[in-house]
């Protein structure tokens, strides 16, 4: 008995995800940013991985000063 009401709410969920999908906006059009300028999203993406790349560095440096002090 419980193992089919699950059954059926897991199905009814996995509907309601895809309806919530990309199907009826276009793909693209669900994420926090906007893809359709090619300029704009270049250089976003640069300011990303710049920082996520240059964090490690920025800490060991930051280390290494405050060592030397």
């Amino acid at each position: 008995m419980f193992g089919s009401r699950l059954t059926n709410t897991m199905r009814q969920f996995s509907t309601s995800a895809l309806r919530r999908g990309h199907a009826y906006s276009g793909p693209g059009e669900n994420l926090p940013f906007d893809t359709h300028s090619p300029v704009k999203l270049t250089l976003y993406f640069g300011i990303f991985m710049a920082t996520g790349l240059g964090i490690p560095f920025i800490a060991v440096r930051h280390q290494l000063v405050k060592s030397k002090g």
